[in-house]
């Protein structure tokens, strides 16, 4: 006599929905830390490159006794004697001294940092903060405190300040 040993190997439609709604749970929450990590790290980046640029403005100070003036407008750039406008990612130069190879650029396609000073004697950075829960987060815009209204950093209001150390940002 031959027994039946039939069995049907498988998963059932159940077991299979379950360990799918699973791993799209666990997919969103990986995703949404992934997506903050990015956020943080293109912040620490962009409070680096001010920093930065601040150094080297600094070291601009040493050699002229005044800050290089900003662009008319709400273009933010740096404009020193002569009437040349430097670009966000062009180099930092007198001519003589070169003070910055490269000015950074915004990690973002659709940011850029902002530079104000008006009269040589301080000057102040501006980017946009993407982590709202960022310690240096301020929400209103930094600009806008300065009274800078109408001021951009790309596609938001700027709302992470740097000033040089006779001056403090939202005065």
């Amino acid at each position: 006599m031959i027994k039946n040993t039939k069995y049907k190997r498988g998963f059932t439609l159940i077991e299979l929905l379950v360990v799918v709604a699973i791993l799209g749970i666990l997919a969103s929450v990986g995703l949404g830390q992934f997506f903050t990590a990015q956020k943080r790290g293109r912040d620490t980046q962009r409070k680096e490159s001010l920093a930065s640029i601040a150094r080297a403005l600094e070291m601009y100070y040493n050699d002229y006794k005044q800050y290089p003036l900003s662009t008319g407008g709400n273009e933010g750039k740096i404009a020193i004697p002569g009437g040349e406008t430097i670009d966000w990612g062009g180099e930092f130069t007198d001519g003589k001294t070169t003070y910055m190879k490269q000015l950074p650029e915004d990690p973002a396609d659709n940011a850029h940092y902002f530079y104000m000073s008006t009269d040589g004697t301080s000057f102040k950075l501006y980017a946009w903060i993407e982590h709202e829960n960022d310690s240096c987060f301020l929400p209103g815009g930094a600009c806008e405190k300065d009274g800078y209204f109408g001021t951009n950093c790309g596609a938001a209001t700027c709302n992470y300040c740097l000033a040089s150390a006779n001056t403090t940002c939202g005065e």
